[in-house]
């Protein structure tokens, strides 16, 4: 039995500052990919939101908030939270759903309002909460990032320039893409001079909080062929995996990493076993991989992340993007929708943008920014306390 299933319409709303309620821009996504698929509302059978915990009761149920603002009409929800993992578990409670033949065509919506500047936690006194400590101690998601980036430079050699590169590459293709919040590109020269935020990292080196939406229309093989797309684009995987016991990078919220030495075990990285159970899922390699999607919270993380999806051997990410290797028309183009670099964090909605993405760019729809010849697509995000997700798309 297969554990594909088929996109048959993607939809987003266009990231920004916008100020409005979070449900109106999950509505505005998943009316354009209930347009894009061609699939009456009625058709849908579930309803799988990404929470968000921003925005009151109806974000912590956001399943049901958006079944409701479309139009109650029956359908099962269901709602999942994984912090900015949380829209590809919403996607897998779909995939489950369907494979289990318990629905045939299924909605993943996700969306977000976003506060300026920080993600904090929420309020009180909870010196037990790992997320509430680190802020009390003023260790913001920055901090972290300039201790990833720093970590480069001291074991790989990286520099200041190979990270603006990062951002002078992503602000170029999301100059092209209509959906991106800052469609502006910018030089390294520009990147230098911007302020400080976490040494080495500047404020053009890090993403911002944002609005948006982004929202998938998926079905099993046998609905996709009967409505006469059996050629869409397919789920192939879904990576959820945990930690392993010993962790040899510090992960936010985590303030240091677990005692492998004391423990006489193997130190393992999180974020470089996620696309392992993806691959061997899908039944492929990272050769077969014609382009990826990953969660560039800054640009020293975007050369961490090619890395863990062994798109490149450890500590040469950098080369292969002094080549020219990860923009397209490389060898393998990373964050073709110009990342988190020119969309900022949707929590709920970002892991489904990349899925969007991929789907867009396996159909051969993605307009100036399109990989030729796409095929196989992959994703890359994480969350909090040991979530994280990888994603296969393949045609």
């Amino acid at each position: 039995m297969s554990n594909e299933i088929a996109i048959l319409g993607a939809g987003m709303h266009p990231w920004g500052k916008w100020g409005h309620n979070f449900v109106q821009y999950g509505v505005a996504a998943a009316r354009e990919a209930l347009a894009d698929a061609g699939v009456p509302w009625q058709d849908v059978k579930f309803v799988s939101g990404g929470a968000t915990v921003r925005c009151g009761y109806p974000g912590y149920v956001a399943g049901a908030t958006f079944a409701q603002a479309l139009g109650w009409q029956g359908a099962e929800v269901n709602t999942s939270y994984a912090a900015c993992a949380s829209g590809s578990q919403a996607l897998a409670a779909a995939r489950n759903k369907i494979l289990a033949g318990e629905c045939d065509v299924a909605l993943v919506v996700g969306a977000d309002t976003t506060p300026k500047g920080f993600l904090a936690p929420a309020g009180g006194y909870r010196p037990e909460d790992p997320d509430w400590v680190r802020f009390y101690l003023g260790v913001t998601n920055p901090t972290y990032f300039g201790l990833y980036a720093r970590r480069r430079m001291d074991v790989y050699g990286d520099t200041l320039e190979d990270f603006a590169a990062v951002k002078v590459k992503n602000s170029a293709i999301g100059s092209k893409n209509p959906r991106a919040r800052y469609r502006k590109s910018f030089t390294a020269e520009e990147v230098a001079a911007s302020a400080m935020v976490a040494d080495p990292l500047r404020l053009m080196d890090i993403c911002a909080t944002s609005d948006g939406g982004a929202a998938l229309i998926v079905s099993s093989l046998e609905y996709a062929e009967k409505i006469g797309k059996g050629d869409a684009p397919r789920v192939a995987a879904i990576s959820t995996t945990t930690p392993t016991f010993a962790s040899c990078v510090v992960e936010m919220p985590d303030m240091a990493t677990d005692s492998a030495a004391a423990a006489g075990v193997e130190a393992h990285a999180f974020r470089s076993t996620l696309p392992l159970k993806a691959y061997e899922e899908a039944g492929i390699g990272p050769e077969d991989v014609d382009l990826a999607e990953v969660y560039d919270l800054s640009t020293a993380l975007e050369l961490d992340w090619i890395e863990d999806l062994r798109l490149a051997p450890r500590g040469e990410a950098a080369a292969l993007l002094r080549a020219g290797d990860t923009a397209i028309g490389g060898k393998i183009p990373v964050n073709v929708s110009g990342g988190l670099a020119c969309f900022g964090e949707a929590v709920p909605a970002q892991a489904l943008a990349q899925v969007c993405e991929l789907t867009w760019q396996l159909r051969g729809e993605a307009g100036d920014r399109q990989v030729k010849d796409a095929k196989v697509g992959i994703t890359a995000n994480q969350g909090l306390f040991g979530h994280g997700s990888s994603v296969i798309i393949k045609r």
